[in-house]
């Protein structure tokens, strides 16, 4: 098939790649516009982009793909299909409309469950047990298409965010050319989604970070994994940013208030929370590095009874 690929983050990289060792032509790859990073403000390009010029496939940045200009330059590239993986702008009835096999997706998730900007994070966070990807025929809704293929991938006791976005970024990339190869031959029946049972997995903010010392331990140790590597997981210890990147649920009670530190000692820091204790494994103290938590306690003293969090 004649490809047009639209992608922008990492999670895009390995169905790119893919698509450009297989049988199929990547005639173009449109990702969004270059932005400035870092304190310098360099600009930077979007993975995507990197990965198109290292193929020497021809790249498009439109602000707005439903620009008259933009759609234009598609019907002149005229695919079989296009391949759309976390792009980051909604797509027009249009352009869905232009291929012979019309937009592919690939969702970080198993549809119609956690539709979204941030399916796989929120799986984490909410205790699934597995999750996915799913291959969908594009429509005008978000993430409301039909389903083509699915493949699922459980989600281990330690899982975070990050290694699940590893695991479901090199799924997607084989299912998409197995999905594919099934439309190209006719095999495979587009299903109708249904009615989702999980809230719309709403994009990450790094204020969704600050721990709530009053919800339980259970549910603060998936949001720490959850949102491993961003936004992270966060508290405040002496006025300053406590990262928590890693925690484990004790099963007991203390009398103390939530966010109070019931128990320190050479190698655990141990907080109560709204039920139950969380044991801090790995933190990292604003302006130090990420280090385990028998490291932090040898170079910060920190006492049973101090409370963490904002005052307020």
């Amino acid at each position: 098939m004649r490809v047009v690929f639209m992608g922008t983050p990492d999670f895009a990289v390995e169905t790119l790649e893919a698509l450009v060792r297989s049988e199929h032509e990547v005639a173009a790859v449109v990702t969004q516009p270059d932005k400035p990073k870092g304190r310098g403000k360099a600009m930077q390009f979007p993975p995507v982009k990197e990965i198109a010029l290292r193929e020497e496939i021809p790249v498009y940045q439109p602000r707005r793909v439903r620009d008259p200009e933009f759609i234009q330059i598609l019907k002149e590239i005229s695919p079989d299909v296009i391949v759309v993986v976390a792009f980051g702008q909604i797509i027009p009835q249009e352009m869905i409309d232009l291929p012979k096999y019309g937009c592919v997706n690939v969702h970080g998730s198993l549809l119609p469950k956690y539709r979204g900007a941030a399916p796989i994070q929120w799986a984490v966070i909410d205790g699934e047990k597995e999750s996915g990807v799913t291959t969908m025929q594009m429509d005008a809704g978000l993430d409301t298409g039909d389903m083509l293929l699915k493949t699922v991938i459980p989600i281990e006791e330690n899982e975070t965010g990050g290694s699940l976005f590893d695991k479901l970024s090199m799924a997607g990339a084989k299912l998409l050319i197995e999905t594919l190869k099934g439309i190209e031959e006719g095999k495979i029946i587009p299903q109708k989604q249904g009615e989702s049972t999980t809230p719309y997995a709403k994009m990450l903010t790094k204020e969704m970070g600050e721990i709530d010392w009053n919800k339980d331990a259970e549910a603060l140790e998936r949001l720490i994994r959850g949102l491993n590597p961003w936004p992270s997981a966060y508290t405040h210890l002496g006025g300053k940013t406590l990262k928590i990147w890693k925690a484990k649920v004790e099963e007991r009670e203390t009398k103390e208030k939530p966010g109070t530190v019931v128990e320190v000692s050479k190698k655990e820091l141990k907080v109560q929370t709204g039920k139950q204790i969380l044991s801090l494994q790995e933190v990292q103290l604003e302006g130090k590095k990420r280090m385990e938590i028998d490291a932090f306690l040898r170079g910060n003293a920190v006492e049973e009874g101090t409370v963490l969090g904002l005052m307020r």
